[in-house]
């Protein structure tokens, strides 16, 4: 006679017994009675759900000799993947090698190191050692950027959009701003100019049209309640055909004439020269403050290889308005942000040396002979692994430089390419499961789906060996 629901019930052991249990004794100790004992309480619940259902392999699964201990090990699991972080390095193969959403830039070394020394323990963040005063934690930043700008002054912010948002709420509340109408660029999210002017307090005035903006455009918006002119580099899209648009130098004359702080928004922004390792031009600060640009802000997780931050250089009196904006602390970088920062930078002073020192630039001059040995070594494992259930080859493709940096430029790359074998019904449900499978390794294996086919980008692999042993967990 099988057993009522109310006697199953009673087979399931208390969460006390199962914390007293002596194979939960080491998780108890490293997480605590509280935690072990929540995810108890889950499982457990899990279990009664399934016993009021009726479910018939329940009954069967209570009386098993080995039950109890089974049961102990999906607590511990429970427990284990409540505290497991959930960010995990991953491999990005998807051909975007600034990718937003992968974390952009990964840092050098010396950066992590620095990171790692002013997390560990107190720092002279904002502590002037010399006078024994409180000092100003942009002086760890300042002087190496102004060095390598040229700028009178810098100052450091969480991101770019931050460093546009200080510069408007510090000169500009309640008044005109001048921005071509090419320029409303919108960033990551639907975050767009327009918008961070509006919450920055200022009134946004739209000079000239979307394709074709000229000076006079700019001269006859002047007026008594303009406060700046924001020059805005389109660095995710590109405007084509019968286009004109006003050189950062003129508007620097004519804001000099009417005596107008210009504001060059660089977005990603390059402390160097690009085309000297046979990447596309870019814009440098150094060439927009040489054009005029009283302020110049830019990213430092872009094209810079470095954290998460905003820079905004440029004159001294300007710069000075920014920090005493109460709105400063509010977007001001940490002290491992800091640390890390300063150390990319200071990489520049070598750009013969960055190529093998900065990760981010390692990947975007990467040879293409270098990506096409990358395939020959992770090529015989995917097909020991997916051979009969599809089709795999090695393609030539174009590496994307970044989604939002330089998203129309292209480099040569090599991609491993997987097409299903099922009919066209079952084509795009297996190669999204495909997909999945990949993305659930231990370190997820993240590609593209495109024209029917999962592509891998090899410019983005860094450790062949690593890629190829957890393939053996792989279930497609």
């Amino acid at each position: 006679m099988q057993d009522t629901p109310a006697q199953e019930f009673r087979l399931l052991p208390s969460v006390d017994k199962l914390l007293q249990a002596a194979q939960l004794s080491m998780i108890v100790e490293r997480f605590g009675h509280d935690a072990v004992g929540a995810e108890a309480r889950k499982v457990l619940d899990s279990w009664r759900a399934r016993i009021a259902r009726k479910d018939e392999r329940v009954s069967k699964q209570l009386r098993e000799a080995d039950f109890f201990n089974s049961l102990c090990v999906q607590i511990e699991s429970a427990v284990e993947a409540m505290f497991k972080s959930s960010m995990i390095p991953v491999f990005n193969l998807t051909g975007t090698i600034v990718h937003t959403n992968l974390g952009r830039s990964p840092l050098p070394e010396s950066a992590i190191s620095a990171m790692v020394s002013a997390a560990c323990g107190p720092v002279n963040l904002e502590f002037d050692l010399e006078t024994g005063k409180r000092g100003d934690r942009d002086i760890h930043l300042e002087q190496v950027i102004c060095e390598m700008t040229g700028a009178e002054a810098a100052t450091v912010v969480n991101n770019n959009a931050a460093a546009v948002l200080l510069v408007l709420t510090s000169l500009a509340v309640n008044r005109d701003v001048l921005v071509s109408r090419g320029e409303l660029v919108e960033i990551g999210g639907s975050f767009r100019i327009p918008e961070v002017m509006g919450s920055a307090g200022c009134n946004l005035k739209e000079v000239g049209s979307t394709n074709r903006t000229h000076l006079k455009d700019f001269e006859q918006a002047i007026d008594d309640n303009t406060a700046l002119i924001m020059k805005v580099h389109t660095s995710n899209y590109e405007i084509k055909g019968f286009t004109k648009t006003v050189e950062l130098v003129q508007l620097a004359s004519l804001a000099r004439n009417h005596d107008l702080p210009l504001i060059a928004d660089l977005g990603s922004g390059t402390l160097i020269d690009l085309q000297q390792f046979g990447l596309p031009k870019e814009p440098t600060v150094q060439q927009a403050l040489e054009s005029g640009a009283d302020l110049v802000t830019f990213s430092g997780d872009k094209l810079l290889g470095g954290p998460q931050a905003g820079i905004i250089v440029g004159k001294r009196e300007l710069i000075k308005r920014l920090k005493n904006n109460p709105l400063k602390r509010a977007l001001r970088i940490d002290k491992v942000t800091l640390a890390a920062l300063r150390e990319v930078i200071l990489l520049y002073k070598n750009p013969k040396k960055l190529p093998s020192r900065l990760p981010i630039l390692r990947d975007l001059t990467r040879p293409i002979e270098e990506i096409e040995k990358l395939a020959e070594q992770v090529l015989p494992s995917l097909k020991q692994k997916l051979e009969g259930l599809f089709n795999i080859g090695v393609e030539p493709c174009k590496s994307q430089i970044g989604s939002g940096a330089l998203p129309m430029e292209l480099l040569d790359s090599i991609a491993i390419v997987i097409d299903p074998l099922a009919g066209k019904g079952a084509r795009d449900a297996s190669l999204q499961q495909l997909a999945l499978s990949f993305r659930k390794l231990p370190k997820p294996i993240i590609g593209r789906i495109h024209d029917g086919r999962l592509l891998f980008d090899l410019r983005g692999l860094r450790d062949p060996v690593e890629f190829c042993q957890q393939l053996k967990q792989l279930s497609p």
